[in-house]
């Protein structure tokens, strides 16, 4: 059934596909993807796009509206796709043995997903379509050109251009830099924040402080919150939290349901469970995060970003039945390639990529060396915009990389 909300026109789908794409006949589960299009093209013959959502582990975006899609919507119709154990999917649960659960969750990976796309657009009835992959929705589309390229007519990336060969220990080196250099600018702008930062620290060190849901609030999983760092508005959504943490001599109700939200990995599971896995491709991470965790970054006032640690299966009750399963992951060492460098470099699909500069997230050395490593890239390196710059300026970054695309830039 076609929906109508303003600027947009849209029709939900949901599409059985295997859960092992090498066993076609084997187990199934629900892929969900909501189709949308400006109402006055609903009935037009218009080409597909097909967004691929940051991650791992994200939904895709619940519109209100054409928001970061509207230049796109000029011209084509969009896929929102809920990769598979997200969203109106199949979810996530928890289930049988670590081992049995560790075993399902190897097919929640970038190679599943594309193969979950491939699917999708032979029953769509579309010819080779158009990407749009965001930060982890990038990783996904290299594996797309590795595996199926004769499903793409077009590839554009914002701040996803993955290191080919990266091992989430090159990641994590270099990201640690990057996370210490925003929390710097961070207290340079608000330098009474510091303080705030290691009152509520030391609290919750002394205290035993529980949020809405019944998890203990520790000092580490606060300081988890620097995840929001990385972000255009992230600066300002922290200090607005700290402004308002204390009621009295108490963490505010208000400053902990906001903390537990922020924190807790409902309904993203994956997020954190296969994290480190992205970045496997033949050896065990084996908790690559924690292994590399500076010395400094031990104060309290330090921050971390979007790094995922053993201790967060503990801690964090969205987290805690996947712990064993998260453990088994995290020894892995036959993850097959998620890449095809040879298959990449021959490439001749346009690829249009965005790349941040100062990306707390995605390493700019990395994705740059990539777009070396990979035939007809193009790519647009810009310090204007942060991690989430699609959702913060998105006419103007998808407007770009059209053109970049079409070859009017």
């Amino acid at each position: 059934m076609r929906v109508t909300m303003p600027g947009l026109s849209a029709v939900d789908h949901e599409f059985t596909v295997p859960l092992d794409h090498a066993e076609p006949a084997g187990p199934t589960i629900q892929v969900f993807a909501r189709e949308v299009v400006d109402p006055g093209k609903a009935g037009d013959d218009l080409p597909w796009a097909v967004f691929l959502q940051g991650g791992p582990g994200g939904k895709s975006p619940r519109l209100y509206g054409p928001a970061h899609f509207a230049h796109i919507l000029k011209t084509h119709r969009v896929l929102l796709l809920d990769q598979r154990g997200t969203g109106r999917s199949t979810p996530l649960l928890p289930g049988g043995t670590d081992a049995e659960m560790a075993a399902y969750l190897r097919h929640f990976r970038a190679d599943a997903i594309v193969r979950d796309c491939e699917h999708i657009r032979k029953a769509l009835g579309s010819g080779p379509w158009e990407t749009w992959g965001q930060s982890y929705g990038g990783f996904i589309t290299l594996t797309y050109l590795s595996i199926a390229p004769e499903g793409l007519k077009a590839c554009h990336v914002t701040g996803g251009l993955a290191g080919l060969t990266a091992t989430a220990d090159d990641v994590y080196a270099r990201t640690y830099p990057r996370v210490r250099g925003k929390i710097g600018d961070y207290y340079r702008r608000y330098p009474d924040d510091a303080i705030k930062v290691k009152e509520i620290a030391g609290h919750l060190e002394r205290e035993e402080v529980l949020l809405p849901d019944g998890d203990r609030l520790t000092a580490r999983r606060f300081k988890s919150i620097g995840q929001q760092l990385g972000m255009s508005d992230g600066f300002e959504t922290l200090h607005w939290l700290l402004d308002e943490a204390w009621a009295g001599g108490r963490l505010a109700e208000p400053f902990l349901y906001q903390v537990m939200t922020h924190t807790g990995f409902v309904g993203s599971p994956i997020y954190a469970i296969l994290h480190e896995a992205i970045y496997a491709q033949g050896a065990a991470t084996g908790w690559s995060a924690e292994r590399l965790l500076p010395a400094d970054f031990a104060g309290p006032e330090m921050f971390t970003g979007e790094m995922i640690y053993p201790w967060m299966f503990d801690d964090i009750r969205a987290l805690r039945p996947f712990k064993g399963a998260a453990e088994i992951l995290a020894r892995t060492d036959d993850w097959p390639p998620l890449y095809d460098p040879a298959r990449l470099a021959a490439n001749e699909v346009p690829v249009a990529a965005a790349v941040y500069f100062d990306d707390m997230y995605v390493d700019a050395a990395l994705s740059l060396r990539t777009s070396e490593e990979v035939g007809n890239v193009r790519v647009w390196v810009t310090n204007e915009f942060e991690h989430n710059g699609l959702r913060a300026s998105g006419e103007r970054i998808t407007a770009r990389l059209m053109d970049m695309v079409a070859g009017r830039v």
